[in-house]
């Protein structure tokens, strides 16, 4: 059976704050682990009012804390905002305090503006080249060779699953290069979906982690008990990718009306045409979505994003996804 995990954001709604809205993500994890989700992923942004997981590697050790079988990491860590052996310490030490239940997801962008990139890293010079470099330099910390000088302490020796993340071809060849599994941001930048996995698949080279290609891809899933309803909940999120494209990011907003439009079902239209993969409305509308998309694509497993304004209605959402799942088993 397809493994079904969450990519959370830690949001912060409008009126709330930071505190309320890592509560929350606890409490999602909590719930997500006695749902059967397979891992609970968190992502790096910066400079954005909206989200509260900015500081990864702490949010993710505040979850681990409190969840006991979850597979709980990063989806991912910006690679260029740090030193590799920064961030060989930092997933050392929750492997460490959380042994075998760690994910470190690796991306390539900056998570945020250039005036925070530079803040971040004080120059913006960006070498695609440096990104495969730095991975490699990062796997040394994790197994040392014999006379390595500098070492990641917690870190050497230590088993913490690398997983590559992308939304174009350039993430998907460095994942195939270094035998690596690959998570795809279809849930915001599907265009090149189908592309990233043929080149993926096509020139994997299996490794001392993986000896198989091994696919995950994001989606974004409202579910609720009509189509109607569901519609109305996923305008929250709408209304703030739109605002976060006009680059006047927000925190998110209640649903609202306005921006209530319709939403096409999984299918209808070119993979290439979308701007994202959503499955929206009742039971029967999102398991119908997700079938076609998981056999569309052949993946491996799917992580599941859902922008829902109110947390006991996002909590629904997962649990009707969970209930799909495990009657499709």
């Amino acid at each position: 059976m397809i493994a079904f995990s969450i990519l959370d954001l830690a949001p912060i709604t409008r009126g709330s704050n930071a505190a309320a809205a890592l509560r929350n993500t606890l409490d999602l994890a909590q719930h997500a682990e006695r749902m059967g989700y397979h891992r609970f992923w968190l992502a790096e942004h910066h400079n954005m009012p909206g989200i509260a997981s900015a500081a990864t590697a702490v949010v993710i050790g505040h979850v681990a804390a409190g969840t006991r079988t979850i597979r709980v990491g990063a989806g991912g860590i910006m690679l260029p905002n740090h030193a590799p052996l920064i961030v060989a310490e930092q997933f050392g030490t929750l492997e460490s305090l959380y042994p075998g239940r760690i994910d470190l997801g690796l991306g390539r962008a900056p998570g945020t503006d250039h005036a925070t990139a530079r803040a971040l890293r004080r120059t913006l010079a960006s070498d695609p080249e440096a990104f495969p470099h730095d991975i490699t330099e990062l796997m040394a910390y994790f197994a040392p060779r014999e006379g390595q000088t500098v070492r990641a302490v917690p870190g050497s020796g230590l088993n913490v699953p690398i997983y590559i993340l992308g939304s174009s071809l350039f993430g998907a060849r460095v994942a195939a290069a270094l035998g690596l599994p690959f998570a795809f941001a279809s849930h915001f930048a599907p265009a090149m979906m189908m592309d990233a996995l043929a080149t993926y698949r096509t020139n994997f080279r299996p490794s001392n982690q993986l000896t198989a290609p091994y696919a995950i891809l994001g989606v974004n899933v409202v579910a609720a008990p009509t189509d109607e309803e569901g519609r109305f909940l996923a305008s929250s999120g709408r209304e703030a990718f739109a605002n976060l494209r006009r680059g006047m990011p927000t925190t998110l907003p209640p649903p609202s009306r306005e921006f209530e439009k319709d939403v096409v079902p999984f299918g209808q239209l070119p993979i290439e045409e979308v701007t994202s993969v959503s499955m929206v409305g009742s039971p029967a509308t999102v398991r119908e979505g997700l079938r076609q998309f998981i056999s569309h694509t052949a993946a491996d497993e799917i992580m599941i994003v859902s922008h829902i304004y109110e947390h006991a209605k996002r909590l629904r959402s997962y649990e009707i996804v969970a209930a799909l799942r495990a009657a499709a088993a």
